[in-house]
């Protein structure tokens, strides 16, 4: 496709797209998306979509971020009246769908509201993703392409990954010496390229009029009876398999290289690896956030090791030992000895004596008692390999067995004093009477 049209718009002005996808999505993130909303489950003390929002505020002509999505209002837009006195240099609202609409269906469904102010560019970041994003250079980057003659419709944030893990992602090849994109393949069968696609864009308004030529198609074939829907609407428009797979040729996709700090947030096991990467951008960029760095370690402080964030209505007695990695949300209570290492704690749980707490999701009201032991088993990427991602294991094994991964307690679990659970997910309301390992507690 040619002749694109749109002029440049207001350089001064960029808009910020947020996608969070809805219910039926996340079930990956089951049990912890039961009693939350996937976006606002907390990471580093904030919930997942603030620091996406963070990372647009970074970005000085950012003056509007948008949040589409098919949760109900009622879900996100509390959230969002509570975070808009923090942020007040920009607008955010949220976008309700009425139906599932996909990445770009649901862009062009709310084409108006990114157009209104005619700004020169929208950033486009995909909600189950997490990092250090350069956004500001993103755009630069789009920009001089538009200065040097050329006509983006696209660029695309890029990583790389190891051979064996890029067919878990949509990979990209490009022409070295332009950095536009040749070839693009979502979730290959086969090894295509160790460039990554990170779900972070630079949009051109140009873009509206290409998906609106794909509405139009799909729409005529919906009225002709030659669609099936398949529990997806027709307007149902993927951002990767219906705009950049088949503009590949044009010459008019980018890709914008980054070593940073990048990885999904799909599972329970990426949270706890999440929350270790964004308490470490605190410590490089925001250390007031991170225990122990107003307080200091007086003689009423817990010994801290490493990176912790804990809230600061958390009660956390003197003689515990936490850290590294490790968040502890609003009105936690733990008692002496305890010791807390890679892991989250979510509000109003309360952790009795001398228990041990190691790769691990508490979730909120939970209770544990003394002298327990609660772990999991990390699933990082393998440090021994150069670009290595998360490995989004599956629940289960092929043989049936579950695979050993983080602990995960539901809200309102309560464990008792002096036992065990190990690898294990505990649903929701539920009491353990007995120790537990690899096991599903219904």
């Amino acid at each position: 496709m040619t002749g694109l049209s749109h002029e440049g718009g207001d350089p001064d002005i960029t808009k910020a797209v947020i996608l969070i996808g809805g219910p039926q999505k996340g079930t990956r993130f089951r049990p912890l998306s039961l009693d939350v909303p996937k976006p606002l489950f907390p990471v580093a003390g904030i919930p997942l979509i603030q620091h996406l929002i963070e990372s647009c505020v970074q970005v000085p002509s950012v003056k509007e971020i948008l949040i589409l999505g098919y949760f109900s209002s009622d879900e996100i837009t509390p959230f969002i009246g509570e975070i808009r006195p923090l942020y007040p240099q920009v607008r955010i609202r949220y976008l309700q769908e009425y139906t599932r609409l996909d990445t770009a269906g649901g862009i062009y469904h709310f084409r108006d509201q990114i157009k209104a102010g005619n700004p020169s560019s929208f950033i486009i970041i995909n909600g189950d993703v997490g990092g250090d994003f350069p956004l500001q250079e993103m755009l630069a980057f789009h920009s001089n392409l538009k200065t040097s003659g050329k006509t983006p419709l696209l660029t695309i944030l890029a990583t790389e990954a190891t051979r064996q893990q890029s067919v878990n992602y949509g990979c990209i090849v490009e022409n070295k010496e332009t950095h536009s994109v040749t070839h693009y393949v979502e979730k290959p069968e086969t090894f295509v390229s160790a460039t990554i696609n990170c779900g972070v864009y630079v949009c051109s308004l140009d873009i509206f009029p290409i998906i609106s030529k794909i509405y139009a198609t799909r729409q005529q074939l919906f009225y002709d009876g030659k669609i099936e829907e398949n529990g997806e609407t027709w307007e149902s428009i993927a951002l990767e398999r219906d705009i950049i797979m088949p503009l590949t040729a044009d010459g008019n996709l980018y890709v914008y290289h980054s070593n940073r700090m990048w990885s999904q947030v799909k599972t329970a096991g990426s949270a706890i690896y999440a929350n270790r990467q964004y308490l470490a951008m605190y410590k490089r960029r925001q250390p007031e956030r991170l225990a122990g760095y107003n307080t200091g370690k007086g003689e009423g402080s817990p010994r801290i090791l490493g990176d912790v964030y804990i809230h600061p209505s958390a009660q956390v007695h003197p003689s515990c030992l936490i850290g590294p990695n490790v968040s502890i949300g609003k009105n936690v209570t733990i008692g002496p000895g305890v010791r807390i290492r890679e892991s989250i704690i979510l509000g109003d749980t309360v952790i009795q004596d001398h228990t041990l707490i190691r790769y691990t999701i508490v979730g909120w009201n939970s209770y544990i008692g003394k002298w327990t032991r609660v772990e999991g088993t990390p699933c990082d990427p393998n440090p021994n390999k150069p670009f290595a991602k998360m490995e989004n294991v599956p629940l289960f094994h092929e043989d049936g067995k579950l695979n050993p991964s983080i602990t995960i307690l539901g809200c309102h679990v309560r464990v008792p004093s002096e036992v065990v659970v190990l690898n294990s997910i505990v649903l929701p309301y539920k009491e353990l009477s007995r120790s537990f390992s690899n096991e599903i507690i219904l």
